[in-house]
């Protein structure tokens, strides 16, 4: 196949009309292109409301060479195939265990069940099916099961999310292909493949997960659920032994610490066993609603069917030097109670496939480093706590909210406005001033000022805010080697929780090479 760039549709013409496009501009006829696969889409909103999708296409044809003489542009269709090898001369005497079945835990599982590790995946929450249940009761009652919510439990945070797939990280051995083509082999639809902002949805992520877990049992995988790693046992520096629910044992020889970053307890007894970790930079703020329309209107500058809710990305630099910038925008979607401790709140954004609700919401963070909360491992985790229980005794347990006019202010909100709150969760009308320190507030007010030059109307009065987004990435990093180890041997810090991912893609893509290294050191 040769891969043919810039090919352009214009929103009103349909996809069918790829082919056509591509003969023409090689100057063939349409019968001579036998097969075509879009490798990339991406849409052009440059010149709004004339907006394009732009394709890279790799096309099947019998002129290919005749082809490739003429046009120097074109390349042969690259070779894009993921290679696990098995290189180990070490036994594995135990089944290897995997602390956490987010993205990077299934990932890894997956690669050493389908090479025949047999990996043991305990996961603190619930299976999906009881975990849903669980979180709507909390969402409706605020009665918190704090070991299965939306931070813990099959598919780890993920799943109650966007199920964004966006990631930076470059993708020379295509890791990220084998990730979305095990997405797309468990429920995923094709388009994520190809799309420059591919995601799922939280909806569709639930059924997903579930089959990721029936794909690795079937390859001899196991999964145990409410099932928390409590304490571990070192001999000569090798892992030897977990223990489970304060009371159970179980011997292994590889550790896999896939943990969600919401996992304090065991940030807390890891550090209690000397594994080498440190405190690192992260960000928190608050999350904004405005009607969609408002965000479609500005991207788009028209409404079109096959755009969909729009989605932004804005970053400012504050005048007290603080970084702000959006995160996890959540185009049509909800701001919903993510807490998982109990007396401390935290929120997040969901959206449902069809991101179909009124709202776009999106978190407005700031970024905040030691210098700010301390240097000891762990204390960029108290800092967290401490607002976190500041925003759930601000809310008397509910989402503490504001009007954007209000916040800048500094006083409480009685009524909102004309948008519509658009929450998983209760609320309370009150003064989000009163949880941060003044570096964060002064920082928040000034961006969000300030985005309203980009986006018209970004700033209005009645724009709702919410606290408090603590959790935008991990407040630790666990130390690890080139071999993927921490200094307790057998033990692989690995994705977001241990700090060294940020979204579903990249943490999945972090799994697949914390199976990569099992598989150097030891063989089944």
């Amino acid at each position: 196949m040769i891969r043919l760039r810039e090919i352009k549709l214009n929103i009103n013409e349909d996809i069918s009309l790829l082919k056509k496009k591509c003969a023409a501009k090689l100057k063939i006829k349409e019968e001579d292109i036998l097969k075509i696969n879009i490798h990339s889409e991406s849409l052009d909103a440059r010149h709004k409301p004339n907006l394009y999708f732009v394709y890279t296409i790799d096309i099947k044809t019998n002129k290919e060479d005749e082809l490739l003489k003429k046009n120097k542009d074109l390349i042969v269709t690259p070779k894009e195939e993921y290679i696990f090898q098995v290189e180990g001369n070490t036994k594995l005497k135990h089944q290897p265990i995997i602390v956490g079945s987010g993205p990077a835990g299934l990932l890894c599982a997956y690669l050493l069940a389908s090479h025949g590790y047999h990996p043991l995946i305990i996961e603190r929450g619930e299976e999906i099916s009881k975990r849903i249940q669980t979180v709507e009761t909390f969402f409706n009652t605020g009665k918190l099961n704090p070991e299965s919510n939306v931070q813990f439990g099959e598919g780890g945070a993920g799943t109650f999310s966007d199920g964004k797939l966006v990631s930076q990280v470059k993708d020379t051995s295509y890791r990220r292909k084998k990730v979305f083509d095990f997405f797309i082999k468990c429920g995923a639809d094709n388009c994520i493949a190809y799309q420059s902002k591919p995601h799922i949805g939280t909806d569709k992520l639930r059924v997903i997960v579930k089959k990721m877990r029936e794909e690795i049992i079937r390859l001899g995988g196991e999964f145990r659920f409410n099932t928390c790693l409590t304490d571990i046992e070192v001999v000569d520096n090798q892992i030897k032994k977990i223990e489970i629910n304060h009371k159970d044992w179980i011997e292994t020889d590889v550790l896999v610490l896939a943990l969600g970053h919401s996992a304090r307890d065991t940030f807390e007894m890891l550090y209690n066993h000397n594994i080498n970790m440190e405190g690192k930079p992260f960000a928190m703020g608050i999350r904004i609603q405005h009607p969609q329309s408002l965000i479609n209107k500005n991207q788009y500058g028209i409404n079109h069917p096959k755009l969909g809710a729009a989605s932004y990305k804005l970053t400012y630099k504050a005048s007290n030097n603080r970084g702000v910038y959006s995160f996890c925008m959540c185009p049509g979607g909800f701001v919903v109670n993510a807490s998982s401790e109990l007396g401390r709140l935290a929120i997040n954004g969901m959206s449902n496939a069809n991101r179909d609700e009124e709202n776009a919401n999106s978190a407005i963070v700031v970024t905040v480093s030691p210098n700010d909360f301390g240097n000891h491992p762990l204390d960029g985790m108290k800092f967290q706590r401490e607002l976190e229980e500041k925003a759930y005794l601000l809310g008397q347990g509910n989402i503490p909210i504001q009007l954007f006019k209000d916040y800048k202010n500094n006083q409480v909100s009685t009524s909102l406005g004309s948008i519509k709150p658009i929450f998983k969760g209760n609320y309370s009308l009150t003064n989000l001033n009163t949880i941060f320190p003044n570096y964060i507030n002064d920082a928040l007010k000034e961006a969000i000022t300030s985005f309203d030059h980009q986006i018209k109307g970004y700033a209005c009065d009645d724009a709702i805010i919410a606290a408090i987004e603590s959790r935008t990435s991990s407040p630790i990093r666990i130390i690890r080697d080139d071999n993927g180890e921490s200094n307790i041997k057998g033990i692989y810090p690995c994705g977001e929780g241990a700090g060294y991912a940020g979204g579903i893609t990249s943490a999945s893509i972090d799994g697949i090479k914390v199976a990569e290294w099992i598989a150097k050191k030891y063989i089944p």
